[in-house]
């Protein structure tokens, strides 16, 4: 069976996102769920990676970090203004059935 992508949400994705998610079969924990709500941006990615989760945010100061080297397995953006939370189930349902989890490490995808 091949290893399914699994989804990390930092505080600033809606809780919901991952609530639909889990309805469809796919793993998505949040940083609640993790009671890590106002852990620093660095602790939240580098556990992201040691995890093997894609990191989905609205903080485009991960791709800041990205793009200076910090490794990841992956980091979903999109503006929070402008993409709801069925614009999130719907974009990362696509990437969890497109890619797997070695496709995504180092890959910034934008909804």
């Amino acid at each position: 069976m091949a290893v399914k992508i699994q989804f990390y949400l930092d505080e600033n994705v809606p809780v919901a996102v991952a609530e639909q998610l889990r309805r469809r079969g796919i793993t998505a924990i949040t940083a609640r769920d993790l009671d890590l709500l106002g852990e620093s941006d660095h602790n939240h990615l580098r556990r992201a990676h040691q995890k093997g989760w894609v990191f989905c945010t609205h903080d485009a100061d991960f791709i800041d970090m990205a793009m200076a080297g910090e490794p990841h397995t992956g980091i979903i953006f999109g503006q929070q203004h402008q993409h709801g939370i069925g614009d999130w189930v719907r974009f990362l349902e696509l990437i969890a059935a497109v890619y797997t989890p070695t496709e995504m490490i180092n890959r910034i995808e934008y909804i």
